[in-house]
């Protein structure tokens, strides 16, 4: 069949000579991605993040994978008779809930997401936060307001975690390597206790002390939305800070801003929030001038 010379629409070449400059751009740089919601459970959806991380690897930047595994976590505990609790997004964890959240976690996910990035040929390793002294944490405070004028109730959420100190030498040197790390996000305490780490907290933290370009959060909305609902394709600081004031960012989107603030005030470069729903969402953000989500800066 002869090509149509009047046909406009973009073939295969187009589509590599736009990603050109921005892989040249990126070339060498180390790259954060929080991996989680519905992106993790459907199969086609698992098989094209392990092709795009792979890809990412191959044309040489350094991407560094930090997961979640909520529904993973949920499916063990219903079969176990345990009913999850949360409080403002976080998962209430005692140590029966904490044994499930470390096997799933840096088991049965961490391992399931290593063996597809090798599959596709990359060279993945599992870590959990325990493994070299890689994430350390302290015991989270919940503070939480009452409507009234009632002080505030401070929750004991058990045992999550917040982040106190990134070591960041093992993923460097494994990253160094040719490897790609899969990080599960279960923190160490000084007294040898196991936390349960927020994933988007984890990736925020371990991007500030990588000094990483980027920050990628999938999510399974498609970015910050305006007033109309619309998508808002870039956002600085400052509006972003107005915006919650005006609780025009309200919901499970304010966490996830706040932790992309903290790496851009901590100098990450720029923070993508993008839904992992759509096919090849890593490589369509970071490689097409339109690019798909939100883009924060500074």
């Amino acid at each position: 069949m002869t090509p149509d010379p009047n046909n406009t629409s973009p073939n295969v070449a187009d589509i590599l000579i736009e990603a050109l400059p921005y892989i040249r751009r990126f070339y060498g740089m180390t790259i954060v991605i929080k991996y989680g919601g519905h992106a993790m459970v459907d199969a086609q959806l698992k098989q094209d993040f392990a092709r795009d991380i792979t890809l990412l690897k191959f044309i040489g930047l350094n991407p560094v994978v930090v997961h979640g595994g909520g529904p993973q976590i949920n499916s063990v505990l219903d079969q176990m008779g345990i009913r999850p609790r949360f409080v403002r997004g976080m998962r209430l964890t005692d140590e029966r809930t904490m044994d499930v959240v470390e096997m799933v976690l840096g088991g049965k996910v961490n391992k399931a997401i290593v063996h597809q990035i090798n599959q596709q040929g990359g060279k993945a390793v599992g870590l959990s936060g325990k493994d070299g002294g890689l994430i350390q944490a302290k015991k989270l405070q919940i503070v939480q307001q009452p409507d009234s004028d009632k002080p505030p109730e401070i929750i004991d959420p058990g045992l999550v975690g917040e982040v106190t100190h990134i070591n960041s030498d093992i993923i460097e040197k494994l990253t160094q390597q040719g490897f790609i790390p899969i990080i599960a996000p279960v923190g160490a305490g000084k007294a040898g206790e196991t936390f349960n780490i927020n994933a988007d907290l984890v990736a925020s933290r371990i991007a500030t002390a990588l000094k990483a370009g980027r920050l990628v959060l999938l999510t399974d909305v498609d970015g910050v939305l305006d007033a109309d609902g619309h998508l808002i394709s870039s956002i600085n600081a400052a509006q972003i800070k107005q915006m919650i004031g005006d609780q025009r960012i309200s919901g499970g989107m304010i966490p996830k801003i706040e932790f992309a603030l903290g790496a851009i005030e901590n100098g990450v470069e720029k923070v993508q929030i993008i839904n992992g729903t759509q096919r090849h969402s890593i490589l369509l953000e970071l490689f097409t001038d339109s690019g798909i989500g939100t883009e924060v800066t500074a």
